[in-house]
């Protein structure tokens, strides 16, 4: 399955139609000033559409449901009114969902979810089963029935303004995730790509890379085992404490003397800076910059190159701004989370049968053939 970040999800289908075809999505958004991408989703009999949130980060797919006891958030469609069948409690995905713990479901006749994700925002609700429509690349369409939540109630934490979307597009690893079900069902492999452009758009549990050694340009920075998250669903990239602090003091020290100052006033991201005149694009500045690398010790020195133009933006004040965060600040310990910015221009593919995740430049604003 292949989204384009117009984003895309690449998997090869199972069936007949051949070992080479593959679902593509068409997706929308950007790192600066969205910050997030979307894809659109047909779902019901007749369809309709629903933006989805993309995120690798986590199994279940939402949407936002009309019904008289749900309470919605502004979003592009109206809300999506059950017609499908509902998850009973004691259904293996159900069963998948809740564990290991035992599903507590109100009644027998529903499975009740509840998700928390990275930012502390949550979605309630029950999950239900409909139709999803997917147009293969040779031009077949497929619609099978696709469990996914019915959400009938979001929270959104105190200083967070939810993207405007219907929902989200879970393409975790869990067997409640679609890839998972799309597999059962005979319509994919379980294979994902995305590929988002750094020009906006682009094609379609948290993916985990292991330990690696952090470099700044070429040299060793001397950190070495850190844990790494590769996670579609945040906008930037963070780093433990100590990891965010040395990157931040190498950049510092190493445009000393290249007419950049920093720009308190902007207050879009925490480190920015100005020049003399504003920048109208990360070329302007992206040769000032060393770009950042990642190198995996369990897969043989693997590096993961991050380019100034995969941890840069530039704001509508025409400044430059890191688009690295403190992620101890928020929350994740020391844990290392790679976000959408970093994935620009890449097509990353997580193949979840192999257990293998492989990434290479591209040109997100075209389909690969």
């Amino acid at each position: 399955m292949t989204a384009k970040k117009s984003t895309s999800n690449g998997a090869s289908s199972s069936r007949d139609i051949g070992s080479t075809a593959s679902v593509f999505l068409q997706v929308t958004g950007n790192v600066y000033p969205k910050g997030h991408y979307y894809v659109t989703m047909n779902i019901g009999n007749p369809s309709k559409s629903y933006f989805l949130d993309i995120d690798t980060g986590s199994d279940l797919t939402w949407v936002q449901c009309d019904t008289p006891w749900s309470t919605s958030l502004p979003a592009p469609h109206p809300p999506y009114k059950p017609t499908g069948d509902i998850v009973k409690c004691d259904d293996p995905l159900c069963v998948a969902f809740h564990w290991p713990e035992t599903p507590t479901c109100e009644t027998p006749n529903q499975c009740d979810y509840g998700v928390e994700y990275a930012d502390r925002g949550k979605s309630f609700g029950i999950l239900i089963k409909d139709s999803f429509s997917f147009r293969y690349t040779n031009g077949t369409v497929t619609s099978p029935h696709i469990a996914f939540g019915c959400s009938l109630q979001q929270v959104v934490p105190n200083g967070v303004t939810p993207p405007h979307l219907d929902g989200v597009l879970g393409l975790g690893l869990g067997k409640v995730g679609i890839l998972s079900q799309l597999q059962e069902l005979g319509v994919t492999k379980n294979v994902v790509g995305h590929c988002f452009s750094s020009q906006g758009d682009g094609y379609i549990k948290h993916y985990s890379l292991g330990t690696a050694e952090l470099f700044v340009g070429e040299k060793t920075s001397g950190m070495k085992g850190l844990p790494i998250l590769f996670d579609s669903g945040s906008t930037y990239t963070y780093f433990s404490a100590a990891a965010y602090k040395l990157i931040v003091s190498l950049l510092m020290n190493d445009i000393i003397g290249k007419q950049l100052n920093t720009a308190d006033e902007d207050k879009t991201l925490p480190i920015c800076w100005k020049g003399s005149t504003p920048f109208t694009s990360v070329q302007d500045v992206r040769d000032l910059f060393k770009p950042i690398g990642l190198s995996f010790s369990n897969s043989r020195n693997v590096r993961f190159q991050i380019d100034p133009q995969g941890y840069l933006i530039i704001t509508e004040h025409g400044n430059a701004c890191l688009g690295i965060l403190n992620g101890t600040e928020v929350g994740l310990g020391d844990l290392n989370l790679i976000g959408d910015i970093s994935f620009q221009d890449k097509l990353i593919i997580y193949d979840n049968m192999k257990k293998q995740i492989g990434w290479g430049p591209a040109n997100c604003n075209k389909l690969p053939k």
